[in-house]
């Protein structure tokens, strides 16, 4: 099995289409990684994902605007092609299995599920002591 989970900012709107009796919605996900070259000059580098996320959950697509910042996860397919004048290309997709809303759009809208529970914060110890909390499983 391979996992591809990716962390990014959607480039449009997401949209909801009914194929076949089945809820799909569909965005795409950009993900910038920052470089530096050979001479140490700063790049950045873009990968473009579109996303399909079969479910019948679609209440999360209003949310799925331009801008916001996601984390996907899900099977990665290559597709290959065409263009119309002649040069071959590539597509990375992403059927997802799981999806959240990271935080907010540019422009300060937050996602309603941001709450504290959102956020790891170790659990103090019931003896009211100030000695370190171990939360590893092993």
């Amino acid at each position: 099995m391979i996992k591809l989970q990716v962390i990014g900012n959607l480039g449009k709107d997401a949209l909801v289409n009914n194929v076949n009796g089945k809820s799909v919605i569909n965005f795409n996900v950009a993900h910038t990684e920052r470089f530096k070259d050979a001479q140490g000059n700063q790049k950045d580098r873009t990968t473009w994902v579109d996303c399909s996320y079969w479910t019948d959950r679609t209440a999360v697509a209003p949310y799925l605007k331009k801008g916001t910042q996601v984390y996907v996860e899900g099977t990665p397919d290559v597709r290959s092609y065409t263009t119309a004048d002649g040069r071959q290309g590539a597509s990375l997709t992403l059927r997802i299995t799981s999806v959240q809303l990271l935080g907010a759009k540019p422009g300060g809208t937050t996602a309603p599920d941001q709450s504290a529970g959102a956020s790891y914060a170790p659990s103090t110890s019931s003896a009211g002591d100030d000695s370190p909390v171990d939360d590893l499983p092993f």
